[in-house]
């Protein structure tokens, strides 16, 4: 049976979030060869690919406040002429990231095609509204993998905003009914007392979340789209919704440890359901 398997590389992973516009480009290639190496041991594996934006998209959209939308007209007269600026740099930025992924999947050869939201992803208030999928899904019928990433979109009520792969994740879980969801960052799990680090949370279900909340905490760096807690809060929608999906939160630095969760690994904290 064939599995399909969403896979988040975070921007932390692959990017050095504390120096602006630099790409980790030796850990691309090795997280790239992993991929390879899993299409090679799980010829049933099916993928779709997100990436964040890292030390790329997240300085701009910070400068600019991309994610809150478009001023209003009540403010001064440029302002409106400086958020469309700032929504064309992060996008500029986002798109120049994903070259080095894209560049690192074909060196390894994999095959992959970018698929950029900004192009076909409309908003409203946030969310996505419209999605043309049909690319998508012809990419994975063909066996490239379809590659996506924290990206701006036009909105219909904001005017513009920025989506995190996680902000689509969320539609593309229901249209497509993936297996698994691999969240891959820089973190080796979920800590119930961030930044701390001493109390591993194995499993997250939606009746323990309320206990370790307090504890997650944001992101250790400037991240836009929101921390870690964000991040469980949507994976818990998800499988609340799909009861049969599981959401894994790993570290991806440490060697080999994107091909172990690939082939179906437990590593990191897992969310899921139910506490089994």
């Amino acid at each position: 049976m064939k599995e399909l398997v969403f896979l988040k590389l975070g921007g932390s992973l692959i990017t050095d979030k504390s120096t602006p516009y630099t790409p980790l480009l030796d850990r691309m290639d090795a997280l790239a060869l992993q991929i390879k190496s899993a299409q090679q041991t799980r010829p049933n594996l099916r993928l779709l690919i997100g990436h964040g934006a890292g030390s790329f998209g997240h300085v701009p959209a910070r400068a600019y406040k991309t994610r809150d939308g478009l001023p209003s007209t009540g403010q001064r007269d440029d302002a409106q002429t400086v958020y469309w600026k700032g929504f064309v740099e992060v996008r500029q930025q986002a798109a120049a990231l994903n070259r080095f992924v894209m560049d690192a999947l074909y060196k390894a050869d994999v095959r992959a095609i970018a698929l950029p939201p900004s192009a076909s992803v409309v908003a409203d208030n946030g969310s996505v509204a419209q999605w043309e999928l049909a690319p998508i899904r012809m990419a994975l019928a063909a066996q490239i993998i379809p590659v996506i990433f924290g990206d701006t979109v036009f909105d219909q009520t904001l005017g513009g905003t920025i989506l995190s792969t996680e902000d689509l994740f969320m539609p593309l879980t229901d249209a497509l009914r993936p297996d698994r969801i691999l969240l891959a960052g820089l973190e080796a799990a979920v800590w119930e007392d961030f930044p701390a680090r001493a109390r591993k949370v194995e499993t997250i279900t939606p009746a323990s979340f309320n206990a370790i909340e307090q504890g997650i905490g944001a992101s250790a760096a400037a991240d836009v789209t929101g921390g870690m807690e964000s991040k469980v809060r949507q994976m818990l929608d998800l499988v609340k919704r799909h009861p049969n999906l599981t959401a894994q939160i790993f570290s991806g630095e440490q060697a080999g440890n994107l091909l172990r969760a690939l082939e179906g690994e437990t590593l990191g904290t897992m969310i899921r359901a139910d506490g089994k």
